[in-house]
């Protein structure tokens, strides 16, 4: 969806690829758009690492959970980008547009 929108997109399999893709890419990142539930490591725990490698980059988490369960049990903050699952593709580019141009 991102691509066809014109975005260009760095796609990773799991938590760790995506870190280390972060960590390796000699371009600038300017979003990082996550699930929050993942095997291994969370969304939020993954926004952090990058955050460390990749200073101010903005997250957009998504979700089939709803944001006021995810909030209700700690995993999102007040704040946080989100986009809950299912999505179309215009509402996943209205998201991504917000969040770019926070």
């Amino acid at each position: 969806m991102l691509v066809a929108a014109g975005y260009a997109v760095i796609s990773a399999a799991n938590g760790k690829e995506a870190l280390s893709l972060c960590a390796t890419h000699e371009g600038k990142i300017d979003l990082l758009v996550t699930d929050v539930v993942m095997p291994q490591m969370s969304g939020r725990q993954l926004a952090e690492q990058v955050g460390r490698v990749r200073p101010g980059l903005r997250v957009l988490y998504m979700s089939g959970y709803t944001d006021h369960a995810l909030e209700t049990h700690g995993v999102l903050t007040p704040g946080m980008r989100f986009i809950n699952k299912p999505f179309s593709s215009s509402e996943l580019g209205r998201k991504v547009r917000e969040a770019l141009d926070a």
